[in-house]
């Protein structure tokens, strides 16, 4: 099996709270709604996304060449 990439589907703003989900149709960031309202966040905040280096992107096992 190759690995695959598999990138984030959420996003929050460790600052304000903003939440972002990715949306296949449009391929862009949206800002989440949860029980009706959307999560903004402060508008002049320079978002710092929960998106570190912990996050791993790469599924699957790897195959060894050869």
């Amino acid at each position: 099996m190759s690995p695959e990439i598999v990138p984030p589907m959420r996003r929050i703003c460790e600052q304000c709270g903003r939440t972002d989900v990715w949306d296949e149709d449009t391929h862009n960031w949206v800002i989440a709604e949860e029980e009706g309202k959307r999560k903004v966040g402060d508008r002049h905040c320079i978002h710092e996304w929960d998106i570190n280096g912990q996050y791993n992107p790469v599924t699957g096992e790897t195959e060894p060449e050869g």
